[in-house]
């Protein structure tokens, strides 16, 4: 079925990628406040789609990254098409089922967050790999915890204004003060959380490489 053992680590790392990305879309919705910092509960998934992208972008290259990274964005438009028909069509009420304004409630409000998702999901993604790759070319092999935490500090800051901004603050859902507050307690929860972190990257990286029979000073291609 698989052409090879990198093929079958490929589709388990998009899939892992895939379902964060995607369930983080549906629960961003929710805001929570932890202290004086004010965030979507949307963050929790996303250090694991870092985790999966610098992966991905040692083992498979920039194009593997962004063709994951397309697909995704494409499976969270389908998302948002069926979640739009889902409030469209009544609901057949009872005393224990969803109602139509519980499921627009839920959903309906979201979709204008998804989209920003897409536009903030598709611009960082860009941005990550680009000075992933750049870092890489000056680093060569060494130094991982160097190109995976500084295109997650680049990225991530332009993700977080992207789409608090476009979701939250141009709707008029929040003001400017908590447009900012939310958006720099969510670019700060994403960063502490890329270094702490970091081990998990290592740890992916030896095991695959195990798995693979990879040597460590085995020439990385950019193309998958």
């Amino acid at each position: 079925m698989f052409k090879s053992k990198k093929d079958i680590v490929y589709i388990i790392l998009a899939g892992i990628f895939i379902t964060n990305a995607i369930v983080a879309e549906l629960i961003g919705g929710k805001l929570i406040q932890i202290g004086p910092f004010i965030m979507s509960i949307g963050i929790l998934p996303w250090p694991i789609v870092f985790i999966t992208t610098d992966i991905i972008n040692e083992h498979f290259g920039r194009d593997g990254v962004k063709k994951l990274s397309f697909i995704t964005a494409g499976l969270i438009a389908y998302c948002i098409l069926i979640l739009f028909i889902g409030t469209k069509i009544p609901a057949f009420q009872t005393p224990e089922t969803v109602t139509d304004e519980q499921f627009y409630a839920v959903f309906g409000q979201g979709l204008f967050i998804m989209i920003a998702s897409i536009i903030a999901f598709l611009v960082s993604q860009l941005i990550d790999v680009s000075v992933f790759w750049f870092l890489r070319h000056k680093t060569g092999k060494k130094m991982i915890w160097l190109r995976s935490t500084g295109s997650t500090v680049i990225s991530q800051l332009i993700d977080s204004f992207i789409v608090s901004g476009i979701a939250f603050w141009m709707t008029g859902k929040i003001t400017t003060s908590q447009y900012l507050n939310m958006s720099f307690s969510g670019y700060s929860f994403k960063l502490i959380l890329a270094v702490v972190l970091t081990p998990l990257i290592y740890l992916g990286h030896y095991l695959i490489e195990k798995y693979l029979h990879e040597p460590k000073n085995s020439k990385l291609h950019s193309e998958f």
